[in-house]
């Protein structure tokens, strides 16, 4: 069960940020920032997590009272082979070893649902791990890892599709639909674009880290909506926001058609507040950012 551990909710003492130059982290920053929280952002340039070295580095760079956000990752755009699961599992590896050395107040883990299979009906935090993929076997390692070393609240965080201004992964969705349409005036979906996903916008992530942590929370949790679409609907959804017709252009299939819903339940119950972004404004307010 998610649990928090600061009541009322506060600020940590300082926020270091592992992983500063990706798409979440460098809105997280931002969000931090003018929220008036302490930030420190460390990114490749500063610490390669993946080099020997690398638990020396952190190690020094953290203080007490510091809460650890663990954004780092080589994501499926960078790679999905060995290599590249290796290069995760080292960078798990450090950050561990740094966290032995320096204990912080607080861990937070940027996960991804792609620990979880593919499975008929919805998916919860009580759904057995079973990642299909390198990338996904990679989370679920470093997430072990962790809860073998942290001995302070951990929080492990399980994000559906994130869309919205500033993603540098471009993957499969609503980000690389909008790009496409932009440049192409069209956009390719695999198949018919049966599949179903739940997707949330960057804001919602960033504001639910947050939440994470000012209560000093510990758990699982599922960054998710409640609410999934089918490829072929989302594309249409953004075709809509331009004035000019796009073209809609559907490729022969290559792998089979996969759907995941979720279940928010317990993302309601540790933030009964907290209400996402419907999908439309999202988007809307995506294409008027001209990404």
């Amino acid at each position: 069960m998610f649990q928090h551990h600061q009541n009322p909710p506060a600020p940590p003492k300082r926020v270091v940020v592992l992983g500063a130059g990706g798409f979440v982290a460098a809105a997280l920053i931002g969000h931090l920032a003018r929220a008036g929280f302490s930030v420190k952002a460390i990114g490749r340039d500063k610490i390669d997590l993946a080099a020997p070295e690398a638990a020396a580095q952190l190690a020094a760079e953290l203080e007490p009272g510091d809460a650890l956000v663990f954004l780092s990752a080589i994501t499926p755009d960078k790679g999905r082979g060995i290599d590249a699961f290796l290069a995760n599992v080292r960078m798990g590896a450090a950050v561990c070893a740094a966290i032995e050395a320096k204990p912080p107040s607080q861990v937070v883990y940027f996960s991804t649902d792609a620990v979880y299979p593919f499975v008929e009906g919805q998916t919860s935090e009580a759904t057995p791990t079973a990642p299909a993929d390198l990338y996904g076997a990679a989370h679920l390692s470093r997430e072990i890892m962790l809860k073998g070393t942290v001995k302070c609240p951990l929080a492990i965080l399980r994000p559906t599709l994130i869309y919205g201004a500033g993603d540098t992964h471009n993957s499969y969705g609503a980000n690389r639909f909008r790009r496409m349409a932009r440049k192409e005036g069209k956009i390719t979906l695999f198949g018919g674009g049966e599949e179903m996903r739940d997707h949330i916008y960057i804001d919602d992530v960033v504001l639910l880290i947050d939440l994470v942590l000012r209560h000093r929370s510990s758990g699982t949790l599922g960054l998710v909506t409640g609410r999934s679409i089918a490829f072929a609907d989302l594309a249409k959804m953004v075709a809509a926001q331009f004035a000019d017709p796009v073209e809609i252009v559907n490729l022969p299939r290559q792998m089979p058609v996969t759907y995941r819903h979720y279940d928010a339940t317990e993302l309601s119950r540790a933030f009964p507040d907290f209400r996402a972004t419907p999908l439309e404004q999202g988007i809307s307010i995506a294409h008027r950012s001209g990404d």
